[in-house]
This record gives structure tokens, sequence and C-alpha cells, in this order.
């Protein structure tokens, strides 16, 4: 091994671990993936990751400077195809891999910045928001999985797009008091939270329900390499979301739901059995 792969393998070791710390979901559904698609989907995710700390996480530092910062770095990493930042020189290795579309990038750092300043969206701001920071991933990650076959990306690519967007909103639904109370941020347009009725959920809970039936029917046409680690996402989110359907909305602002280790265990192993099957 030469000393500049050693390097290679040490950022995406960085890359690995900063997606097992934050997130045992993801974790184990990217290793669920073909062997060959795990270490890029890692690198999108410890990007991802990195981006939205400055932003949610670092209130005692300028925010601003050091996503500026940030940006610049990506860019530069992209362009030079190496980063001494472990996180960006991954994240490029895999954007230059598969020849990911700047524009996808473009946006997810424009949707992470906006956190910076916006406390509340309108419908637009909203879509645009979901867009950059939610359905773009799902995009980037197709880029891979589709291994340069356009035609397949473009099918699939608004079932993707769906799929990133019901994690969202999701995540949205689920950290409602901690967006709310802890940073003053309303993401779900037209929503009083100090007065969250039912028809207020069930008006979002209908949305999200659409974004994740569209999202199936993509899953379902994913190379095999892909098909059984998005499922195990999928099915773990859509029991999270049937945890939160079932809740009345005041338990929504005073709890934040999670789906214990048993349940996530039972969701592997009959996605398994359903998978040898052949009923995905």
């Amino acid at each position: 091994m030469t000393n500049m792969q050693l390097f290679h393998d040490v950022s995406q070791d960085c890359s690995r671990n900063v997606t097992v710390k934050y997130s045992t979901s993801f974790s184990s559904s990217i290793n669920m993936l073909g062997k060959s698609l795990r270490q890029p989907i890692f690198n999108i995710y410890g990007f991802v990751r990195f981006a939205d700390e400055i932003v949610d996480t670092f209130h005692d530092y300028d925010k601003a400077s050091l996503f500026e910062d940030f940006r610049i770095d990506t860019y530069k990493a992209i362009e030079k195809g190496i980063s001494l930042n472990p996180i960006l020189n991954s994240f490029q290795q895999t954007v230059n891999q598969y020849n990911i579309d700047i524009s996808l990038i473009d946006a997810f750092l424009h949707s992470m910045e906006l956190d910076l300043g916006n406390k509340q969206y309108d419908k637009n701001g909203y879509e645009e928001y979901i867009y950059g920071s939610a359905e773009v991933v799902g995009l980037m990650c197709l880029y891979v999985f589709c291994n340069g076959n356009k035609e397949q990306y473009e099918q699939l690519k608004p079932g993707a797009r769906s799929l990133g967007a019901a994690f969202q909103k999701v995540n949205f639904l689920r950290d409602l008091k901690a967006d709310y109370e802890g940073m003053d941020r309303i993401y779900f347009p037209g929503c009083d939270f100090r007065n969250f009725t039912r028809n207020d959920k069930l008006s979002i809970e209908a949305d999200i329900q659409t974004d994740f039936d569209n999202a199936y029917s993509a899953i379902i046409q994913l190379p095999l390499q892909a098909r059984f680690g998005v499922y195990v996402a999928y099915k773990y989110y859509l029991s999270l979301f049937k945890k939160i359907k079932n809740l009345q909305p005041q338990r929504i602002m005073k709890e934040r739901v999670r789906v214990p280790d048993y349940t996530k265990a039972f969701i592997l192993a009959k996605a398994s059995i359903r998978s040898q099957l052949n009923l995905l």
C-alpha cells in the first residue's frame, strides 16, 4: 500500500466512524448494501453530517464563518482531488469517482446555510429547503447506486427524491420540540406550534405517506446491490413514522420518539426473509 492510498483509507475510515457514531440506523442500513457501495455512501453521509453539525451544534462559535470555510474547502477538495480534511477528502473521492452533479452539492450547501438565519418557512421556502437538505442527498446516493447508468438514474430520480423528503419530514416531526423550543425553527409552513392541532398533524402525515409510497416504487427497481440496504432504511423510518402517527399532537411537542433496538432487529430479520423470498 502506498502512503497516498493509506491517507485515502484513513480519510474513509473517518467518514465511516462519523456515520457509526451519529446514526446507528443509517450505519446498519449502509452495511446491508453491496460491499462496493458501502464506503461511497459513508463518504456522502460524513460530509452531510459535518455540514449539519456546523449549523445545528456549534453555538459557541461563529457558525457563519465556519460554514463559509467548509463551503470553500468543499469546492477546493473536489477541484483539486484532495483535501487535508479527511471528511472532505473522502467525499471528493466519491464525487469525482461517480461524477456527481455539482448542482446537487450547491443545493445542499444552500439549504444548510438557510439554517443559519431562517426560523420559519412558507410553502415555497419549505419545498426549497427539503430539496436541498434531503432530496439531493438521495440523488447523490443514487449516482453511486446507478454507477454511470444515466437512463436508470433518470428513471429512479423521482423516487430517490421522495425517499429523501420522507426521511427529512419524519425527522422534522420527531424533532419538533428540539427545533421549536431549542432553535426557534418552524419548518412546516402554516403551523402554529403553540397550538399544534390534530388536523395539522394529519395534513403533514398525509404528505409524508405520499412520499413513502412514491419512494417504495423506486426502491424495488434499484440495482440488487443497493436494494436491500435502502429497503431496510426505508422500513426503519416507516416504523418511526408509524409510532409518531399513533401519538397525540401534544405528545409530539413533549418527547422525541425513538425506535428501540429490538424493533430494528425485527425489521432487519423480516426484511432479510422478504429479500430471500424475492418479495421486496
